[in-house]
C-alpha cells in the first residue's frame, strides 16, 4: 500500500479511451500505479487493468502507457 499521492491515474472515459491523468481531475472510471514501468508490466501480467477497467486492454494501451510514463518521469 502507498500513498495514493505518491501514484499516477489511469483513467478510461466513457469512449473507452484510456490514459494517464496527470491532474487526477478528468471524469471516469480510474485505477492507480506508481510511477514505474515495472509497475505498469505487473499490471499487464496480472490483468490489473482489465478488472479495474472491467475491459480488455489491448497491448497498444500498454505500450501508450509505457511511452506516457516515460515522458512522465
Amino acid at each position: 500500500m502507498k500513498d495514493k499521492k505518491s501514484l499516477t491515474r489511469i483513467a478510461r472515459n466513457k469512449e473507452g479511451a484510456i490514459y494517464i491523468d496527470p491532474t487526477r481531475k478528468q471524469h471516469g472510471r480510474a485505477a492507480y500505479l506508481c510511477l514505474d514501468i515495472d509497475c505498469l508490466k505487473k499490471a499487464k501480467k496480472s490483468k490489473g487493468l482489465e478488472r479495474s477497467f472491467k475491459c480488455s486492454v489491448s497491448l497498444e494501451i500498454y505500450e501508450e502507457l509505457a511511452k506516457q510514463l516515460e515522458v512522465v518521469l
